[in-house]
């Protein structure tokens, strides 16, 4: 059985520009949306969970590979998304969450993850051994070689746990790797001043071949069989209050340059906020898979934030208050957003609400938060909304309202919202659009 993405890559070879959209989220209202949306094409959806989210402690999702299958799944069959077209992928998989840790610690914890992940049905794994680790020397820059061979026990780990999955399940789909060093921050660059140049192509040839060596000397010789894209920094970023725009042109010298390996694309991170046209050129340039994340709970945040003021027009009792509920949650534990957001102290209160980088979404399944969250819906939906309030609100869904899309429920509208980041996705990986 040959992997989706091992397919769009064949089907690239014949000049077809097909990519694929990752979805970096563990939020169960925007999955929903993305699973609804991938309906009308009847294609695969790639979700993905990363190293510090999702593990074997847990994460701060609160899961483990095994229960975010499971998760997904369960979404799944409740919008009748069928289960077989759902690829489940790891994102920064290795040492990132105990990067604090000496190299031995660090890396049984990485092989755990990995063997637990493919163990649980993941069959896209990002191999990231980028960081360093507590006794690497601090003065020094991390190699190439260690990043590789700290990848091939990664490897090693990830093939041992697929020939024990085949045992149970013999008709597995065997899992497709992701390389690379030159990873962006998770969740955007932090300050203005970060920064941002594209892979140069020597760096980029570099990666290759020391992995090849090194996966051979560990006995891997058909390892990049399996090995179908390498990350790299195409120029595309975005931090609390600034976006870098795709630029083909400063990109051109490493497209061009992998014209000459066919047999692999480009992964580009941090792709969010980018408009449908670029994200477009950047699949038609070789960055084939496409990694969005707080794009997505931006559109989330965002679509709550219109209800929570449309609720306030509605003049009900009993209100939910939910962007002070958010708020307050966020000062009270402010772990998750306190050492990325800088400034005054109005810059730092707009930051927690509107800032790209989207620290919000750490705190969405909160039981407070989720709480006034379903307040909210439920005193929307127990109004009838006038329409022109909807299009003041909500102008995208109220089209789709006035055109018999779809309903004008308080869940609808918020998924709405979702689904125009979605089709941004659409418009750049399908090839079959606009039919």
């Amino acid at each position: 059985m040959m992997h989706p993405i091992t397919e769009i890559i064949k089907k690239r070879q014949l000049d077809v520009p097909l990519g694929m959209a990752s979805f970096c989220t563990a939020n169960d209202i925007v999955i929903e949306a993305i699973l609804e949306n991938a309906n009308r094409f009847g294609d695969h959806v790639l979700i993905e969970s990363t190293a510090n989210q999702v593990n074997q402690f847990g994460g701060y999702a609160n899961m483990t590979p095994f229960e975010f299958s499971e998760y997904i799944y369960e979404i799944a069959e409740k919008v009748n998304f069928p289960k077989e077209k759902i690829i489940l992928g790891g994102d920064h998989l290795g040492p990132l969450a105990w990067a604090d840790k000496p190299e031995k610690e660090a890396m049984e914890n990485a092989c755990e993850l990995v063997k637990q992940a493919v163990l649980a049905g993941y069959t896209k794994i990002h191999l990231d051994t980028s960081m360093m680790l507590a006794d690497d020397p601090a003065d020094v820059r991390l190699s190439d070689e260690t990043i590789a061979k700290r990848g091939a026990m990664l490897y090693k780990s990830c093939e041992d746990a697929f020939k024990k999955r085949c045992e149970k399940y013999p008709d597995s789909m065997h899992p497709v790797y992701i390389i690379g060093s030159e990873v962006p921050v998770p969740g955007g660059i932090q300050n203005e001043e970060d920064a941002l140049q594209v892979t140069d192509i020597n760096d980029f040839e570099n990666t290759i071949n020391i992995y090849k060596t090194v996966f051979e000397e560990f006995g891997f010789d058909d390892a990049f069989d399996n090995i179908v894209a390498i990350v790299v920094q195409p120029g595309v970023e975005f931090g609390n209050d600034e976006i870098h725009i795709y630029d083909r042109n400063a990109a051109r010298t490493l497209s061009e340059k992998l014209k000459e390996y066919p047999n692999i694309v480009f992964e580009g991170h941090s792709t969010d906020y980018q408009s449908k046209s670029k994200l477009k050129e950047m699949v038609e340039d070789g960055v084939a898979i496409l990694k969005v994340g707080p794009a997505l709970t931006f559109a989330l945040r965002e679509g709550l934030f219109s209800l929570a003021l449309m609720e306030k027009e509605l003049n009900l009792k009993d209100k939910s208050h939910f962007i002070d509920v958010l708020d307050n949650v966020m000062l009270d534990n402010p772990d998750d957003w306190q050492k990325y957001y800088f400034g005054s102290d109005l810059e730092i209160k707009l930051a927690r609400k509107y800032s790209f980088s989207d620290r919000c979404r750490y705190y969405m399944a909160n039981e407070e938060v989720m709480q006034s969250i379903d307040k909210l819906i439920k005193n929307i939906d127990s109004c009838d909304v006038p329409l022109g309030m909807i299009k003041q609100f909500f102008p995208n869904a109220f089209e789709k309202i006035r055109d018999g899309k779809i309903s004008k429920d308080a869940k609808s509208l918020v998924k709405s919202n979702i689904e125009d980041v979605v089709e941004d996705y659409n418009f750049a990986v399908k090839y079959n659009y606009k039919l």
